[in-house]
């Protein structure tokens, strides 16, 4: 919950979100909440799962395997999306990219 540092130009986060508990994601957005000013970003890389898209097999089986962990797992984009939203965060880009990921870009409202 606590920072080492009072602001930021942006945040990136890379491949944390699938692979912690749920409350470590609510943490993320809080800092971004205390540390960006308006317009700033905060980027998300790694798997998301999707209601209208089709989620590739390796993800599937990817998944599948982080649940021996059961904190960690694919998350739902819609679920990260209200999360961001509750923060004061909106959803600006959604990027696929290599190896089945997502870059999304939220931004400080």
């Amino acid at each position: 919950p606590d920072w080492p540092i009072f602001s930021a130009d942006a945040i990136l986060c890379i491949n944390m979100v699938h692979i912690s508990p749920w409350e470590a994601t609510e943490g993320l957005f809080a800092g971004g909440d205390a540390l960006l000013v308006p317009s700033a970003p905060l980027i998300l890389y790694g798997p998301f799962l999707e209601a209208d898209v089709a989620t590739a097999p390796s993800n599937l089986a990817f998944d599948e395997n982080l649940g021996r962990n059961t904190q960690w797992g694919l998350r739902q984009l819609s679920r990260v999306d209200s999360l961001a939203e509750s923060r004061g965060f909106v959803r600006t880009r959604r990027s696929a990219m290599p190896a089945n990921n997502l870059t999304l870009v939220y931004r400080k409202v």
